[in-house]
């Protein structure tokens, strides 16, 4: 570390540096008194030391309580989510998806997981007062090609899908120029995907929504049953990555996952979540799952739904765990203009 760029007395600077101290590690991670002996300066002298460090190290500003109380950082309040455009998903959600953390939503193949990302990615260039960010998307496809006639598809029916808001607000958004779409073959470029070209997105203010489907694919073709330790050190990175972006730029994460079959027969080692009677869990185990903030689990259930005369196979959207939500599910449908929500009187 440069210590001649730190806002601090010369004096300082030569104690620290004729005490061998290199980096900003040497610095915050040594408490006051050792720092005192270490270096032979003075308490004040070591408190100003520390800040300015601390100051120098830090990637974003720190925020005051006051400023919270005010609402002048309303990207950090605790009650704003990015709406799922659905009263009925809206309240199971309790307002939609969380600014900060991973959402994982698992499922069997054409449970309809890609059309609740898609879904968002539209949701999300809505204003603030609409539900939205009013910014874009980058949508990370890891195993099938992205779904662009769909897309255009609820871009037409997205006044039937948003009755409440007047034809000239929608006509105003050109929703397909607003979301980025990646595809990634392996793990390397995944990884290179998120920790390059999707933070250059994020801060030129061009997207606040990450979405990538599915997180399982190339984890799962990549390793090999005896490669489990490895396997977790690389998903470990992933995720870290993912919430390193979530947090510094107030962006959701929505991460679709693949189920695996649940084998019959005592394993202790294995761990449902809660889902005792269910005879699918999310893929990637213990290690992924102690990275997801809020998982939810989507299933296809039997029968259909009538709608305006028009019929939908019925969905079950279930919340596993979430720190601010409880176990509670809802049943939904997929029709032209996406994804929403059965009330239970109907």
């Amino acid at each position: 570390m440069d210590w001649e760029h730190l806002d601090l007395n010369p004096r300082i600077i030569a104690a620290v540096t004729k005490a061998n101290c290199r980096s900003a590690k040497d610095i915050l991670c040594v408490s006051g008194p050792d720092l005192q002996r270490l270096t032979h300066l003075s308490k004040s002298d070591v408190q100003r030391l520390h800040c300015a460090v601390a100051a120098a190290v830090r990637k974003s500003p720190a925020v005051t309580a006051l400023q919270l109380i005010k609402g002048e950082c309303p990207a950090l309040e605790a009650g704003y989510k990015l709406s799922l455009v659905c009263p009925v998903l809206d309240r199971l959600m309790r307002g939609g998806l969380p600014l900060r953390g991973i959402t994982e939503l698992a499922g069997e193949s054409a449970a309809g997981k890609t059309q609740f990302g898609l879904q968002l990615c539209l949701s999300v260039q809505y204003p603030r007062e609409n539900g939205g960010l009013s910014s874009g998307a980058v949508y990370i496809c890891t195993e099938d090609s992205f779904p662009i006639k769909r897309l255009r598809q609820l871009i037409t029916q997205q006044p039937r899908l948003r009755p409440d808001l007047p034809s000239s607000l929608i006509n105003s958004i050109r929703f397909s120029d607003n979301i980025y779409i990646e595809h990634t073959a392996d793990l390397e470029s995944l990884q290179a995907c998120v920790s390059q070209r999707v933070p250059v997105l994020l801060k030129r203010g061009l997207v606040r929504l990450v979405v990538v489907d599915s997180v399982a694919a190339l984890f799962r073709s990549e390793f090999q049953a005896d490669e489990a330790i490895k396997r977790s050190r690389h998903l470990l990175t992933f995720s870290s990555a993912l919430h390193r972006l979530s947090h510094c730029y107030g962006a959701p994460v929505l991460c679709v996952n693949q189920v695996t079959d649940v084998v019959e027969g005592p394993n202790p080692g294995r761990c449902d979540y809660g889902l005792v009677e269910s005879k699918v869990l999310p893929a990637l185990g213990i290690a992924w799952a102690n990275q997801v903030m809020v998982r939810l689990m989507l299933r296809r259930l039997e029968g259909c739904v009538e709608s305006d005369e028009r019929s939908s196979a019925v969905r079950k959207l279930e919340v596993v765990f979430a720190p601010h939500l409880p176990r509670a599910d809802c049943l939904c449908g997929v029709w032209e203009e996406g994804v929403r929500g059965i009330p239970d009187d109907a």
